[in-house]
């Protein structure tokens, strides 16, 4: 079973950056892909970007050109450096990693997430 312990929110001013890091531990064989989500109070989870076994990353529109999600295969982690914080941007972050369970069925495995308040 892979579990998913996150570390680096926090609290920081707009206009500033942070680094998220997810340390991946247990049965990593399987994993399909990782990936970051946030929620903000009041609204639905939403991916925030992923990356595959195979290196191909995807983002959401509202971090393009401001976040880059990278990965550790040595370290069995995955990063998120945010660039050019705003206040949008505040949430909590969870890590994800996406497995098959034995028939095959892929399902996300989740960390406990981690605050990231941008003040204004």
């Amino acid at each position: 079973q892979v579990q998913l312990v996150e570390s680096g929110g926090g609290l920081v001013q707009a206009g500033e950056s942070l680094t998220l890091s997810c340390a991946a531990s247990g049965s990593m064989s399987g994993i399909q892909s990782m990936g970051w989500y946030r929620q903000a109070p009041g609204t639905e989870r939403e991916l925030v970007a992923s990356i595959t076994s195979g290196g191909r990353t995807n983002y959401a529109d509202s971090v393009k050109g401001r976040f880059t999600i990278s990965r550790s295969n040595a370290k069995n982690t995955i990063s998120l450096r945010m660039n050019t914080l705003t206040p949008e941007d505040t949430a909590v972050y969870y890590c994800a990693a996406r497995v098959p369970d034995p028939d095959g069925v892929l399902y996300d495995i989740w960390g406990q997430g981690t605050q990231v308040t941008v003040s204004s």
